[in-house]
């Protein structure tokens, strides 16, 4: 596998060097690319020395312009993931934007596979409402982005911005690289994700932080197994998952009517959305004003549509999501038994940098046979494989049983 690794500038370029070898030791061939500023940094000469390869500092190369004027194509094309680390605010607004002055951005605009990102900078740049509404364009458009780390900064300022562990980095490239195997053709898998919103009155209403990327990472490993894919999804900020059929929903009733629609042709569903647990049955369509009145809210349960899944399952597989905040395990097995699930995915939703609207998380894999499987950290494309190879294992046994 080719991994294209951008080099932008930065006091974290040193880091760059470390993550160049952490690549390597991972079986991957190395291309650095660096930026001017880049350059200022860290030497080429030192990348050379450990990929083995000449490191990209321009555009042009100087000894022959004409090659140097279409490589930039010839790495896009050989490149199978490109990796920019450190990501500064400039260029993660040039890859936003579509900006193309140097090779690297010239580069990614012709390259269409995988791109990680792993931004550094100073705190308050990355809070930046430039920064933010850059990053989330860039998310949208199906880039990875491994946030930065908290700490003391180089401008001895303290808060996120340090770049990424380079192991860590590494590690997470290395999780997406391998090819999916095929194990669930023939299935077809339904799958919701993200939150759901209940209103209140015209412009307000009740939710939660589920960003939806656990469902929707699902949803894709799962098209990239052979299944036949339909994700129902809450409002979310991301784009829609290669190979799956997305259908959009924003209420829990809409949610419920979506999946007993396509319950009957299903073979496995995986109920990842975090459902609102109440509605406001009698939510005004006009906008309620606001006065030096206290407000009491009446609010009705939504529908459980885990549990009427469960009740109209037959021979389908049924895994549930289980978000908790203690009694991790002894609560996912409660959730199993009563919403008749085969499998439950418990995660505690109080874990610093995990979970909602994190791109990790952390889970215990509880089965009806009793068993308490523990996933450990990573990358939340690395738990949906770990998820649905238990699926493939559960569904095995399932054709397999008399």
């Amino acid at each position: 596998m080719n991994v294209a690794l951008g080099v932008c500038g930065g006091i974290a370029a040193y880091k760059s060097a470390e993550l160049a070898r952490a690549l390597m030791e991972r079986g991957f061939s190395v291309q650095v690319i660096l930026t001017a500023p880049a350059a200022e940094f860290v030497r080429p000469l030192t990348f050379a020395a450990l990929t083995g390869r000449k490191a990209i500092t321009g555009l042009f190369a100087a000894e022959d312009n004409l090659a140097g004027a279409i490589e930039h194509i010839r790495v896009a094309r050989e490149s199978d993931v490109l990796v920019v680390a450190p990501a500064t605010a400039d260029i993660l607004a040039k890859f936003a934007h579509g900006l193309a002055d140097d090779f690297l951005t010239t580069m990614y605009l012709a390259f269409t596979g995988r791109v990680v990102l792993a931004p550094a900078m100073n705190a308050q740049m990355w809070n930046h409402p430039a920064t933010r509404e850059n990053v989330r364009l860039l998310r949208e458009r199906g880039h990875e982005l491994i946030e930065p780390e908290e700490g003391i900064l180089a401008c001895g300022e303290s808060g996120p911005g340090r770049l990424a562990d380079p192991a860590r980095i590494a590690e997470l490239v290395a999780s997406g690289a391998a090819p999916a195997p095929r194990d669930l053709e023939g299935e077809v898998v339904l799958i919701t994700a993200g939150p759901t919103q209940e209103p209140i009155d015209a412009v307000r209403y009740i939710s939660n932080r589920s960003s939806g990327k656990m469902g929707y990472a699902l949803a894709e490993e799962a098209a990239a197994r052979g299944a036949r894919v339909t994700l129902v999804s809450g409002p979310v900020h991301l784009a829609e998952p290669r190979g799956a059929r997305t259908i959009r929903v924003r209420t829990a009733g809409e949610m419920r009517a979506a999946v007993l629609e396509h319950l009957e042709e299903s073979t496995i569903i995986i109920k990842a959305a975090a459902v609102a647990d109440y509605h406001r049955a009698d939510a005004p369509r006009t906008k309620e004003k606001k006065t030096a009145a206290r407000l009491s809210l009446e609010l009705d349960p939504t529908p459980d549509i885990l549990a009427e899944v469960g009740n109209q399952k037959g021979g389908r597989l049924l895994v549930g999501f289980a978000a908790e905040t203690d009694r991790l395990v002894e609560e996912a097995r409660r959730k199993l038994e009563s919403k008749n699930c085969d499998m439950v995915v418990a995660n505690l939703v109080s874990m610093e940098g995990a979970g909602f609207e994190s791109d990790e998380n952390e889970v215990v894999l509880v089965l009806r046979t009793g068993e308490a499987i523990p996933v450990k950290r990573a990358a939340k494309r690395v738990i949906a494989r770990r998820i649905l190879d238990q699926v493939a294992k559960l569904r095995l046994a399932l054709h397999s049983s008399p």
